[in-house]
C-alpha cells in the first residue's frame, strides 16, 4: 500500500502513530507519541533508522499524544522541529491550557520549535510532494498531508477508520474556539474531494476503506450534530479512559476527586450534564466498565 521509504510506526495508546520517511542518508518524522512513552519511541527510531541521520520533524497538531515525544527526539537526534502555523504562539509560550494539558490531567515536555509550517505550503518528504490541508475540527490548527501522485493522505486525527478525534472546541464554549462541528464536516467535505486510495490516519493502522470511512465518519458527526450531550459524554470517557490508561489504575473512591481536579471535565459537565461529581463518577465508572475500557479489582479501576 505504501511506498518502501515510508514507514508507520503504529502505537497503541497512549501514543499517536509516529510516521517516518527515509531519505538517503537522511529521514524526516511525522508525530512523536505520548511522553510517557518517550524512551520508548527513541528507541524505536534508532532502529528505524538504521543510522540514518533524522533532520525534520513535524506535528500534525499540538495535542499531548502527538507532541509528547518531541523533546526527546530533538534531543536525541537534533533535528528541526517544525509546528502547525497557528499554535507556534502557544507552543514559544508553553501556555498548558491552551494546550490542554492541564484541562485534560495530561503531560508533554516543553520544546523550542525552528520552523513553522502552514495550509497550502507544499513540502517534499521520501521523495514525494506533499500538501498541507487545514483539517480544523479536532484541532482547530491541525494540518492533514495529502500526496496526489500516490493517492496518500496523512490525516491526523482529522479522519480514522472509525471516526475521528474528539471535537473539543464545541465543548470549549469559549467564542474564539467554538464551531468545532461545523468545521469537522467542512474537513470531512474537502478530504472526501481529494483523490485518496490510502490513509494514514493519527491512531491505527493505515487503510485503503476509503469510501467506508468517510461514511463511518459522516454518521457520527451527524449524531454528535444532533445530540450535543451525547459529545459531550463521548469526550468525558476519552478523556478519564486516557487518564486512566496513562495512571494504569485508581481507587474507585478517587475517581470524584480526581475528575474535579480536571477542568476540561468540569466545565463540560457544567454545561450539559450538571451532575455532581459522584453522580459523574458513578456513570464513567459504570460505562467505561460496561464497554470494556476499564474494570473493577478490589476497589481500584483498573486500565483494560
Amino acid at each position: 500500500m505504501l511506498p518502501d521509504n515510508l514507514l508507520v510506526l503504529e502505537r497503541g495508546w497512549l501514543s499517536a502513530n509516529n510516521i517516518v520517511f527515509l531519505e538517503g542518508e537522511q529521514a524526516a518524522l511525522i508525530d512523536t507519541g505520548y511522553v510517557t512513552h518517550a524512551e520508548q519511541t527513541v528507541a524505536l527510531l534508532r532502529h528505524t533508522l538504521d543510522g540514518r541521520r533524522l533532520t525534520r520533524l513535524f506535528n500534525t497538531h499540538s495535542h499531548s499524544d502527538h507532541i509528547g515525544g518531541n523533546a526527546a527526539v530533538m534531543a536525541a537526534f537534533d533535528c528541526q522541529v517544525i509546528v502547525p502555523q497557528g499554535i507556534d504562539a502557544t507552543i514559544a509560550e508553553w501556555n498548558e491550557e491552551a494546550l490542554l494539558l492541564s484541562p485534560l490531567g495530561q503531560s508533554a515536555t516543553r520544546f523550542q520549535h525552528h520552523a513553522t509550517i502552514a495550509a497550502g505550503d507544499e513540502l517534499e518528504l521520501g521523495g514525494l510532494n506533499w500538501r498541507a490541508m487545514a483539517v480544523p475540527g479536532h484541532d482547530m490548527d491541525a494540518l492533514a498531508f495529502h500526496n496526489p501522485e500516490r493517492r496518500l493522505l496523512i490525516s491526523g486525527d482529522a479522519l480514522w477508520r472509525n471516526g475521528f478525534g474528539v471535537i473539543f472546541s464545541e465543548l470549549l464554549g469559549h467564542p474564539e474556539t467554538g464551531g468545532g462541528l461545523l468545521a469537522a464536516r467542512q474537513t470531512l467535505d474537502a478530504l472526501a474531494r481529494l483523490s485518496v486510495e490510502v490513509v494514514i490516519p493519527g491512531h491505527g493502522a493505515p487503510f485503503v476503506e476509503v469510501e467506508d470511512a468517510f461514511t463511518r465518519a459522516y454518521q457520527r458527526l451527524a449524531m454528535f450534530e444532533n445530540d450535543i450531550e451525547l459529545l459531550a459524554r463521548h469526550a468525558l470517557k476519552v478523556i478519564v479512559s486516557f487518564a486512566l490508561l496513562e495512571r494504569r489504575q485508581l481507587l474507585r473512591a478517587e475517581l470524584p476527586q480526581f475528575i474535579a481536579g480536571l477542568s476540561f471535565c468540569q466545565s463540560v459537565n457544567a454545561r450539559y450534564l450538571r451532575h455532581t461529581d459522584e453522580q459523574l463518577a458513578q456513570w464513567l465508572s459504570r460505562d467505561l466498565v460496561r464497554v470494556g475500557s476499564l474494570k473493577h479489582q478490589d476497589g481500584w479501576l483498573v486500565a483494560v
